[in-house]
């Protein structure tokens, strides 16, 4: 048989069943070795050893030991298989493995992201055991010389061996290891007419037609073989190579947009032979093309021939110790991804792919994924014909299982291979990869012609680093500690990471998982990020702007008052995405997109991540979800060009607006005010002068500092012009955020509105940074400012495991005053 056996659904999971030993490394050659005293464990598939371990208490994800010094026993009695032929489907071995059949190897398996069929004759009762290797003796072969060497990744032998570089870089997370059998094991059984070599790819087409295309080859009498879309159907013709071909076309096809642009629209696909309907699953149509710009130094998705902002966070994994891979290990991630509006997900060559069940909720939510193949840092080998088969297959593999995603919207060679060579001073001519260059390209260019291909992240300038041309890693706000007012200075194009800070979690996180004093503890900053030989850590990072923007020396505030620098360290890293976000998509800029390093953490603590490791967002979160609304209003400061509203609709339809701007004098006084009623067409952004608005000229920014100041804080409401519902707010504080603290009066109340719970507040006076702390129930907006003047309604979620009946009840505080107000 030639050919991978279409996936119909189907097939017998072997899932139960298995049990673990750990054995010295290379003492057992077959499963018949393994001495039956050895102490087996029970063991899940798809699982790892590292979880194994963790579930009969002998890891800790916390204080990780080595795993790649011994080798791994997986051995399954198949009792419920009946005998006969099959294919034995391995969907992902981590990392060496041998897999033996009664006692017979039929495999040797030495990628970790690579699938397998095996054809097996099983006789009853058939024993199936699977051997990881340790990987350590391999790491320690020498190889090929390398031109350089990356410090943020250990050991360096991992360059020639395709697993997942995470769980190897000290510093960055844990050092768990990945080992085990990752990924789903199957036993099918293909009966008459047997599919193969199912490839599908969809497309839409500027007239705005819909296309599928489809081919297949079948072993046995085919019968009549028909491709269903929706409603739409074509008949499979046989072309000259003996393969099924297929070109289903839907006129004026709804398309799929990101969400926020449009509806996510997918369509049900199913292939019908012989009358018996297979469904393949739901596609989306989606027309996708970068825009580099007359120059070529630019960077911009198009998307149905829109130019789209990119906003959003690069992916770690869903759970450090068992990389999972179902629809309900990515669900609350990707939700609340969705929910804080972001539209797109990288996945980094640091990490792991993902299974079609990411990039199947990723189409549904609206999120486009940003992918890179597994590859970064490193000088991998060039002329290695046996390493080249393995990229070969992997990038062939991926690219099918995710075949019908519209999600799917940048194929990425790897991450910061060029910048690394760039940054040890190498010339341009040795920071080129073949393997991303030459491999990779035409394989993404034959599978799935629909997606951009980018040969690297960051790629583009006169450096590879340099963030105003191409793709960068931009951290001149963040890391490189620069002013605020660098993001503008840059010239950012695109980043596909930036904003990277130890985000401090929520006290109810650090309360239930992390109880020891913030900072001083070893055990909280084991925690915090660090990039390897470097003299700070990304707390280090966050201190900087606490200090840049409320002016605390936050070495003596924690001293001196280390609930405030908790507070004011949770709230400092959401307000420097707040600004940053809005100079990158006010109008006028040419930034194209941003996305947040990183999504989640993977322990409990201050870590990259903007939601922790429980699934509890953190106070960035929220700052992000202001940042990123498709409606927008923004503030910015020119100056003594004084200070611009900037409004952006990316809708797909004209809106209805007012727009209105109030300076306040402590924090509730009206001193000058005006507004305006506008349509901002569809896609649109307008610029307008505040001036333009109170008719007057006013010193809004105290430029001039014509005698004392007259406000401490100007405030930005955007409403629907006929229902008066508020679409947007934004704050800019003229003297800086401490000056304009007051001690507001806030009065909360909830209510109860069919099943749904909602939160109303309102304050006397500006309140910075309004915590709102729920034990039942969580927030939709939390850490934000409010201003006087009406109330907000905030929609409130209950928490998992809370039963329906539970009033929400509580405690607000905001940041500059000691008042608590009781819910």
């Amino acid at each position: 048989m030639g050919g991978r056996l279409a996936d119909l659904g189907g097939g017998m999971r072997l899932s139960e069943g298995w049990n673990l030993v750990l054995t010295e490394a290379g003492t057992c050659l077959s499963p018949s070795d393994v001495p039956l005293t050895s102490g087996f464990l029970p063991a899940r598939v798809p699982g790892t050893v590292a979880e194994a371990l963790e579930r009969a208490g002998l890891f800790d994800r916390a204080n990780p030991h080595p795993l790649h010094d011994r080798d791994a026993w997986y051995i399954c009695r198949l009792v419920d298989a009946e005998a006969g032929d099959a294919i034995l489907r391995l969907e992902g071995l981590a990392t060496l493995c041998e897999v033996f059949l009664n006692g017979r190897q039929i495999l040797v398996s030495e990628s970790m992201f690579e699938a397998h069929d095996v054809d097996v004759t099983l006789l009853g009762g058939d024993e199936l055991a699977l051997c990881f290797r340790a990987l350590e003796p391999r790491l320690s072969e020498p190889g090929p010389r390398a031109r350089w060497r990356p410090q943020m990744i250990t050991p360096q032998g991992l360059r020639t061996v395709r697993t997942t570089l995470l769980g190897h870089m000290p510093g960055w997370c844990p050092e768990v290891q990945a080992v085990g059998p990752w990924r789903p094991i199957s036993l099918l059984r293909p009966s008459a007419p047997v599919i193969r070599d199912l490839t599908l790819r969809p497309d839409l087409l500027e007239s705005g037609e819909g296309r599928l295309y489809a081919s297949l080859s079948v072993e046995g009498d085919a019968g009549a073989l028909v491709l269903r879309c929706g409603d739409v159907e074509q008949a499979f013709e046989r072309d000259g190579q003996g393969r099924y071909t297929a070109i289903l076309k839907i006129p004026d096809v709804e398309p799929w947009w990101p969400h926020t642009h449009g509806e996510p629209k997918l369509h049900e696909v199913a292939l019908v032979f012989d009358g018996i309907e297979h469904t393949l699953g739901k596609t989306g149509f989606r027309r996708l093309s970068v825009d580099r710009g007359a120059d070529g130094q630019d960077f911009a998705l198009i998307v149905n021939g829109e130019r789209i902002f990119c906003r959003g966070s690069v992916w770690t994994t869903a759970d450090i110790v068992r990389l999972p891979g179902r629809r309900e290990d990515y669900q609350m991630w990707l939700r609340l991804a969705a929910e804080a509006g972001m539209n797109m997900i990288r996945i980094g060559g640091t990490m792991a792919y993902e299974t079609p069940e990411f990039f199947r909720l990723c189409d549904e939510l609206g999120l486009m994924v940003w992918q890179d193949f597994m590859f970064a840092n490193f000088d991998y080998p060039k002329n290695d014909k046996a390493f080249n088969a393995h990229v070969e297959t992997e990038v062939s593999q991926f690219l099918g299982r995710t075949r019908l995603s519209p999600s799917l919207a940048v194929l990425c060679g790897g991450s910061e291979i060029h910048q690394q060579a760039a940054m040890m001073g190498l010339p341009e001519q040795f920071w080129k990869s073949p393997v991303v260059e030459e491999i990779i390209p035409p394989l993404a260019q034959s599978f799935r012609p629909d997606v951009p291909y980018v040969v690297n992240s960051p790629s583009g300038g006169a450096m590879p680093f340099s963030p105003n041309a191409g793709v960068a890693h931009y951290y001149g706000v963040g890391a490189y500690m620069r002013p605020l007012a660098d993001a503008r200075r840059a010239d950012v194009r695109f980043a596909a990471e930036s904003l990277a800070f130890a985000h401090v979690p929520q006290a109810r996180t650090l309360g239930q998982h992390l109880p020891v004093p913030a900072v001083h503890s070893p055990l909280w900053k084991e925690r915090v990020p660090r990039d390897r030989g470097a003299s700070w850590d990304f707390e280090d990072v966050r201190d900087h702007y606490l200090q840049e923007l409320y002016g605390f020396d936050p070495n003596r505030l924690r001293r001196e008052d280390p609930d405030l620098y908790l507070n004011l360290s949770r709230v400092v890293t959401g307000e420097v995405a707040e600004e940053t976000y809005a100079e990158w998509r006010r109008h006028g800029s040419a930034c194209n997109g941003a996305l947040v390093w990183t999504l989640q953490d993977l322990l409990p603590g201050a870590g990259w991540g903007v939601i922790d490791s429980t699934g509890e967002p953190k106070p960035v979160f929220y700052g992000l979800r202001r940042a990123f609304r498709p409606v927008q209003v923004l503030l910015a400061d020119e100056g003594t060009n004084g200070l611009d509203v900037h409004v952006i609709n990316e809708s797909d339809a004209a809106l209805d607006l007012t727009v209105e701007v109030s300076c306040l004098r402590d924090g509730r006084q009206i001193v000058v005010g005006g507004g305006r009623d506008m349509v901002l067409e569809a896609r649109g952004k307008r610029k307008i002068a505040c001036t333009d608005l109170f008719g007057a000229f006013f010193d809004t920014t105290y430029a001039f500092r014509f005698g004392p100041p007259s406000h401490d804080v100007t405030v930005a409401r955007l409403t629907a012009a006929a229902s008066g519902a508020v679409l947007a707010r934004a704050f800019y504080f003229p003297l800086g955020r401490t000056r304009a603290f007051h001690d507001a009066e806030i009065t909360a109340s909830v209510l109860q509105e069919g099943e749904g719970w909602y939160l109303e507040v309102s304050s006397d006076r500006l309140a910075q940074s309004v915590q709102i702390d729920l034990e039942s129930y969580r927030a939709e907006d939390d850490w934000f400012h409010l201003a006087p003047g009406g109330s907000r309604r905030i929609p409130l979620h209950r928490r998992p495991g809370v039963p329906a009946d539970v009033i929400p009840s509580g405690q607000i505080r905001a940041i500059g005053s000691r008042r608590i107000v009781e819910v």
